[in-house]
């Protein structure tokens, strides 16, 4: 079998940043992936998973409700090996174009107070394993080091 896209990417080369995955053709839209690589692989530790849930949580809410890119929103997940999440966007974009949005939503994760939505047993087959405080500290990390210091290095692959 041919060996996907995203697996020919050095990893141990890989560090935090907004990354175009791919670009698919679905009928006459293009959807647009993006690897929202919060930790630097093979060489930080990984994100524990109630930290990944909460941001999962927080992150489809404030995108789905989005003025201009909520109706634009597919998906947005963590990756199998914990290390950032994967957004896809119905559209044709370029890594720089999201960085507003998503300066937006780890501002919002980073001073959500409050309850988390859909952290409820009725709305939510795990509910009980979200990590609030720590989202929000990956949340300000990736804010600081990432999205409002980007460049080319942290939003293009190698």
């Amino acid at each position: 079998m041919e060996k996907i896209a995203s697996f020919t990417i050095n990893h141990l080369e890989l560090y935090p940043g907004i990354y175009v995955s791919r670009k698919d053709r679905v009928g006459r839209s293009i959807i647009t992936t993006f690897d929202i690589r919060m930790t630097r692989p093979n060489f930080e530790p990984v994100m524990n998973t109630a930290e990944m849930h909460a941001i999962e949580h927080l992150a489809a809410t404030y995108l789905r409700n989005h003025d201009t890119f909520g109706t634009k929103i597919i998906y947005f997940g963590p990756m199998g090996c914990r290390t950032g999440f994967y957004l896809l966007l119905k559209g044709d974009y370029i890594s720089k174009d999201i960085v507003k949005l998503l300066t937006g939503l780890y501002k919002f994760i980073a001073d959500f107070e409050g309850e988390i939505p859909g952290a409820s047993a009725k709305d939510c087959g795990n509910y009980l394993d979200m990590n609030l405080p720590m989202a929000k500290y990956l949340a300000e990390k990736f804010l600081n080091d990432v999205l409002l210091n980007n460049n080319e290095t942290n939003l293009n692959y190698l």
